[in-house]
């Protein structure tokens, strides 16, 4: 780029992933919302458990300052719905061919055992090519544990995950959850 008097500067884009989830988590959240407000299943976000270390006070109160992670968080929502306890994930990649597996954590994989072994409802909600998967953690870990790929491949989701639309609700997945219960 040319700048007054011939200066030549480069602009250098700086990539945050941190948040690149927040869209999807968004989109999850307004769907929340309209299952609670009508009566349809009770899902939320689960806060990560924080120790504070540092408060300020101030005209609006006390505001955090300095804090840390008590604990790895296990999965982002969790609640129930038609009796069924449920916890899920929401997860994006920028990747076009493949979800890479070491975006979910060794504590979270762990997690998604245990919930299957008590008999709850675990998946993933993946965010890849424009489009939103519900893989279910039963096939999840089948994958994890018969292949030896450090990714899931697209047409893996295509074909084994279900596909949620977005609708003036938000990310409305509770249709394609109520297709795998059976109600």
């Amino acid at each position: 780029m040319l700048y007054p008097n011939n200066i030549k500067k480069r602009s250098t884009k700086i990539t945050n992933y941190s948040n690149r989830g927040m869209d999807l988590e968004y989109l999850i959240e307004q769907a929340n919302e309209y299952y609670i407000e009508n009566d349809i299943a009770y899902i939320y976000k689960k806060p990560t458990p924080i120790g504070v270390t540092k408060v300020a006070y101030g005209s609006k109160g006390k505001r955090i300052q300095d804090g840390f992670y008590k604990t790895p968080s296990t999965l982002d929502f969790n609640g129930l719905y038609k009796g069924y306890y449920v916890e899920f994930d929401a997860k994006v990649t920028q990747n076009k061919t493949s979800f890479p597996i070491s975006n979910i954590h060794e504590h979270q994989i762990k997690h998604i055992r245990n919930i299957l072994k008590h008999k709850g409802i675990v998946f993933l909600i993946i965010l890849m090519n424009d489009k939103y998967f519900l893989l279910m953690g039963n096939t999840f870990l089948n994958f994890l544990d018969t292949e030896e790929r450090k990714s899931i491949p697209y047409e893996f989701l295509e074909n084994n995950a279900y596909e949620i639309k977005l609708s003036l609700k938000g990310l409305d997945y509770l249709p394609v959850l109520n297709k795998i219960i059976g109600g």
